[in-house]
């Protein structure tokens, strides 16, 4: 499975993608950046358009640029993504992986009648851009078989080699009304069997503890800015067990190292605790910030690696019963083992049963 880090054009540091920076993840293969943050600086904008985007960010052709659409920002701000800026800037910047311009994310606390017509707003979008390597998006929620009704009844979109699923964040966040956690591995086991062609990417799952459900899933990429945003927050990622507390920035709280763990933390071999330990970790301002953040990076590549080495080689079961330490979605994990389809030949096509009559 596939790692996209989120980046933030307002400071693109810690270079993880640069060989000649000492914070270099080697096995890193893809990032993240949103339209909206171009949107939002005509400038980069316009140049990102004439340099292309690999050019513009000084980042390797080897690696994959995913293009994020903006529509959290844009639905919360102006209402609507402008389509044809963002065509113009998908077309002339170059990313590798494009989503529809504008998908209607819907929010667990929303009346069915709103729900509905998100979905039905998404799917127009998605038949309008059945060309030119959009990928189409579709949510989790009370509308899933819905949208994979549309997908399969049209013959362009049904054809496309890659899907994106959305709506889950909000779900796992647990807002008002929202699913149950095992309805939510349920809703992507539906589409993961359903999909069986198809590169499928999630958005917005990067937590060690969720890598192992997506994972289990068969899900092929998630993207995360969590290890930025952890890393903000004064807070880092721990492999297998979750995020702590190691500098006090503002009002945030959170649960503090162990003995046991900061001796762990001690032996980590991430680019920044090799060159400058716990201590780099800790640091004020933006250096602790940098070490923090490739930290946090660092451990969601190598928990991915260790998962998919653990999967292909059939010691996974015994493997993650020592790994995972303490986390609250250890009992999602356990469930999700027994409906992994890397793990059983289970292929139930009574999962999801398509409407016939979508809209």
């Amino acid at each position: 499975m596939q790692i996209v880090a989120g980046i933030s054009l307002k400071s693109l540091e810690p270079l993880v993608w640069d060989d000649k920076s000492s914070y270099y993840i080697s096995q890193l293969q893809a990032i993240m950046v949103s339209y909206a943050e171009f949107h939002e600086l005509p400038k980069r904008r316009q140049a990102a358009m004439e340099h292309g985007l690999h050019q513009y960010l000084n980042i390797p052709s080897s690696m994959h640029i995913y293009l994020d659409n903006g529509a959290f920002y844009f639905l919360t701000h102006t209402g609507e993504t402008p389509r044809q800026d963002y065509v113009e800037f998908s077309d002339r910047a170059m990313p590798n992986w494009k989503p529809i311009p504008q998908d209607y994310i819907p929010a667990p606390q929303m009346s069915y009648k709103e729900q509905k017509r998100c979905f039905s707003r998404t799917v127009q979008v998605n038949y309008a851009y059945e060309h030119d390597g959009y990928v189409p998006v579709i949510h989790v929620g009370q509308f899933l078989e819905r949208y994979c009704s549309t997908i399969l009844m049209n013959e362009r979109v049904s054809q496309k080699e890659k899907l994106s699923l959305g709506g889950i964040v909000p779900n796992l966040l647990r807002t008002p009304k929202a699913m149950p956690y095992k309805s939510i591995l349920d809703s992507i086991l539906k589409v993961r069997l359903l999909f069986a062609d198809k590169q499928i990417h999630v958005f917005g799952v990067g937590g060690t503890a969720t890598l192992h459900l997506m994972a289990l899933l068969g899900i092929d990429s998630v993207d995360s800015s969590g290890w930025r945003n952890r890393a903000a927050r004064g807070m880092i990622q721990l492999p297998g067990s979750g995020e702590r507390v190691l500098a006090d920035l503002g009002s945030w709280r959170g649960r503090r190292l162990s003995t046991k763990e900061r001796q762990a933390l001690e032996m980590c071999q991430c680019p920044a605790c090799r060159a400058s330990g716990i201590d780099g970790l800790t640091a004020p301002k933006v250096v602790g910030f940098r070490n923090r953040a490739a930290h946090n990076l660092w451990v969601l590549v190598e928990e991915a690696r260790l998962i998919e080495e653990h999967l292909n080689d059939g010691t996974y079961i015994s493997w993650y019963k020592e790994h995972l330490d303490n986390t609250i979605y250890r009992p999602l994990i356990d469930y999700a083992v027994t409906i992994s389809p890397r793990l059983t030949r289970s292929s139930d096509a009574r999962l999801i049963l398509p409407m016939s009559s979508p809209m």
